[in-house]
């Protein structure tokens, strides 16, 4: 690796680490960081603050002394090209006279892709692409699949033991993780768009789904409910963020059901149904993706974890697991059709890690081609 890669990698981490402070505030748009380098030093840094504000290259040419001619910007993303909330980026690169970008990675953005590149280059101004691109795409992980697909991001996030059960035979499920991952279900919760559960959850353990144990934004929250047999007294439609709460139902749910869970502020969505006569989820999903939501966490439990994960309709799966041995109970998977080893769902990357006395699994779900 010569001198030059190295001081490449050296800035793109800087501009990575830059737009990790934009998570959870930016959506529906990327997260990006950016550096302006002058002879080898740092002169202006910036990153996407939140949606609408201005973009992290803008951001960092403001945080110069003004004068950026012939100096390198380091962005993690391609600079946008197209008129948004804020004008394209490239043409205040371009008046500003920027002598060199460096892209971590391509803007999948069929408005962008490749586009801004083609039009810095064309003026004359030097452009580097793709370095560390793998840490700048999983920076933005939920903005390339929604921008592709429009359909959002989907984490699977359940807490177990080591017998893979959720809850007892009773139904009793607070609380297998620790306080410890309590928090960091939090944070989770406080970067993704959404919190999807089942109404099964709610009638069980009446869960608020808000972020209470670490700093960020309540959620949108989604109950899946194809006969709105939500209890009205239930914490998502009581508390003081009703408002959050939508109801995905079908077309079985009863009109004065829905009618008073509208008086309290929530959403009923009626979705088509599924082949059983559920909500599909595949619909909720586009449905989701309409309305700009690029991520949504799924909290349980068993049946729709079951249902999304044999639909291929989730990406990363993030599994707590307590050192403790239930025995009978619920499982937090059900019936798969797997029947030969080779079937099983695969991991195209995965790490472990621990928080407490709890272990943490997180892996990307090998996509079926």
């Amino acid at each position: 690796m010569n001198r030059k890669t190295l001081d490449h990698n050296h800035f793109m981490r800087e501009a990575i680490r830059l737009a990790r402070k934009g998570i959870g505030k930016t959506s529906p748009n990327p997260i990006v960081g950016a550096v302006i380098v002058r002879n080898g030093k740092i002169m202006g840094r910036g990153y996407h603050k939140k949606f609408g504000d201005w973009h992290a290259e803008i951001n960092a040419i403001k945080d110069t002394n003004g004068n950026v001619k012939g100096a390198t910007l380091y962005i993690t993303l391609e600079p946008c090209c197209h008129y948004g909330k804020t004008p394209p980026c490239v043409e205040t690169l371009i008046k500003e006279r920027i002598g060199r970008v460096v892209v971590g990675t391509l803007d999948p953005n069929p408005r962008v892709n490749g586009k801004g590149i083609k039009t810095l280059r064309s003026k004359g101004i030097k452009v580097d692409v793709r370095i560390l691109e793998d840490e700048c795409r999983e920076l933005n992980e939920h903005y390339f699949k929604f921008i592709k697909s429009g359909i959002p991001y989907v984490t699977v996030k359940y807490a177990q033991t080591l017998d893979g059960r959720i809850a007892t035979k009773t139904g009793n499920s607070q609380w297998i993780s620790s306080e410890a991952l309590r928090t960091y279900t939090h944070r989770l919760r406080a970067v993704n768009d959404c919190i999807m559960v089942g109404v099964g959850t709610v009638i069980a353990d009446d869960p608020q789904l808000t972020v209470r144990y670490a700093k960020g934004r309540n959620p949108l929250r989604i109950i899946v409910d194809s006969k709105l047999r939500i209890p009205l007294r239930s914490s998502v439609l009581k508390d003081n963020n009703s408002h959050l709460t939508t109801i995905a139902t079908t077309s079985k749910a009863p009109a004065r059901k829905v009618t008073a869970v509208k008086n309290l502020g929530a959403e009923v969505l009626v979705v088509k149904k599924d082949k059983n006569g559920g909500v599909s989820l595949r619909d909720l999903l586009r449905e989701l993706g309409k309305r700009g939501i690029t991520s949504v966490m799924v909290e349980g439990g068993s049946d729709i974890v079951t249902s999304l994960l044999k639909a291929n309709l989730v990406d990363k799966m993030i599994i707590l697991t307590a050192p403790k041995i239930m025995g009978k109970g619920l499982e937090a998977i059900g019936d798969l059709g797997v029947c030969k080893i080779k079937d099983a769902i695969k991991f195209s990357t995965f790490k472990t890690m621990r928080r407490g006395d709890d272990f943490v699994f997180v892996g990307t779900i090998l996509k079926n081609t």
